[in-house]
């Protein structure tokens, strides 16, 4: 589980911000503790801002950092594809990437530090009984490991200017380093199409880390694979997607071939009912919503299965708000999410605040400077946040800031419609 993300000149964010999911407030089901740490941790947290204020940047330099340890060993390359602030000396400053996470139980602490041609600085710790152990460190060509550690030697012959550490010892095996590069990893991110988004403009290899949907109903055995205690993944795909569209009944797989190259496949159809006459649908024929929650499926019930991050960018686009609800409400529920996956929402959904505690919200702004500011509602004081305050009113209301500033005039004149106004 995710503690603590800090990231510092990525996109629109230049100076350091930090997302935290250490729980405020710890007297919740919702929250999952742990034997060797004294807070709670959250299971999901919202993102709130005006468009264009680094809401979907703080979720990008989390999948950036999991990227590059899945995919570092494949770039190759005298480069490294970051994507430094723009402005000021951004580009000439480098970019860190700091988080904390539990990984089978215990705290561990991973740094990378990058500039355009070469990895820093990174380093890997781990609080086994609460005290610190580094695992390894690097300082440029220079890498230190804690004694005793098996894949050493094969980790350093991996290595070049641009590998990370922790790509590479994860690809040697090493146990103590393993688990947690795989953790880190499989951070799953999706957006309002549907799809992970991979790194646009990285010459990293793209690979689809998060499973599709599809297979849950093309694989014959997914009727039989439990997500939850008493229902199958392809079971709990179905129950989700009608929560979308209720006529939906049942999915058939047909095999279609092309007849310009004899080639077949396999291709999922939705059942609906006229009567008792069955009527197919093709996928691309359903609405949006239907269309967009289907594609969060696969993601959303492998995060719950596996216990993963999963990010969610535009998380109110095409989907209704009660679907979103109902999607958050899974992660914070300890039946539905019994091995404490997360969820990571950038949306400007409102009514998601009559779930999302006050500990699970954050505010993104922008600064005349064009840098992001990322604030915890938890840190404005007094009655602003006390529990029974409607968060989704005193928001809109611009009690917390972060929501659009336009004047009246301002939007006629851009429309060319002032002058009729006066």
């Amino acid at each position: 589980m995710l503690l603590r993300f800090q990231v510092s000149n990525h996109r629109s964010i230049l100076d350091p911000v930090e997302l935290s999911m250490i729980a405020v407030d710890d007297d919740r089901p919702a929250t999952r503790g742990f034997e060797r740490l004294s807070e709670r941790v959250l299971t999901t947290s919202g993102i709130y801002g005006p468009n264009a204020s680094g809401k979907s940047n703080v979720l990008d330099a989390l999948y950036w950092l999991s990227y590059a340890v899945a995919t570092s060993l494949l770039g190759g390359g005298d480069s490294m594809p970051r994507d430094p602030h723009r402005f000021g000396k951004g580009s000439e400053k480098p970019s860190t990437f700091d988080m904390d996470c539990i990984v089978e139980g215990i705290r561990h602490g991973y740094q990378l530090e990058v500039d355009d041609s070469a990895v820093l600085y990174e380093s890997l710790c781990s609080y086994p009984e609460q005290r610190r152990r580094m695992l390894f460190e690097r300082e440029g060509d220079e890498v230190h490991f804690r004694r005793g550690l098996s894949g050493a030697g094969g980790t350093r012959e991996l290595l070049t200017p641009t590998t990370l550490v922790l790509s590479a010892a994860t690809r040697v095996g090493d146990p103590a380093i393993e688990v947690v590069g795989r953790a880190i990893s499989r951070i799953a991110e999706i957006n309002s199409h549907g799809f992970n988004r991979g790194r646009r403009s990285s010459p990293f290899l793209f690979l689809a880390r998060s499973s599709n949907t599809y297979s849950m109903f093309e694989d014959a055995g997914s009727r039989e694979e439990q997500v939850f205690e008493d229902m199958t993944r392809g079971e709990a795909a179905m129950e989700l997607l009608r929560l979308a569209d209720p006529g939906i009944k049942d999915f058939d797989i047909v095999e279609l071939k092309d007849h310009a190259t004899g080639a077949t496949g396999e291709q999922l159809l939705f059942v609906h009912h006229d009567g008792d006459r069955p009527v197919n649908f093709w996928p691309k024929e359903e609405s949006a919503g239907t269309r967009m929650l289907f594609s969060l499926l696969g993601p959303a019930l492998d995060a719950l299965k596996y216990g993963q991050v999963l990010l969610f960018d535009e998380a109110d686009a095409s989907l209704h708000p009660r679907l979103s609800a109902r999607l958050v409400e899974l992660f914070q529920d300890p039946r539905s999410n019994p091995r404490g996956a997360q969820l990571i929402l950038a949306t400007h959904d409102t009514s998601l605040l009559s779930v999302l505690n006050r500990d699970e919200v954050w505010f993104t702004e922008k600064w005349s400077d064009g840098a992001t500011r990322l604030v915890a509602l938890a840190e404005f004081g007094g009655d602003q946040v006390r529990r029974s305050l409607n968060l989704e009113r005193a928001y809109l209301q611009g009690r917390f800031g972060a929501i659009p500033e336009a004047d009246h005039v301002d939007v006629l004149r851009a429309l060319g419609l002032a002058g009729e106004a006066s």
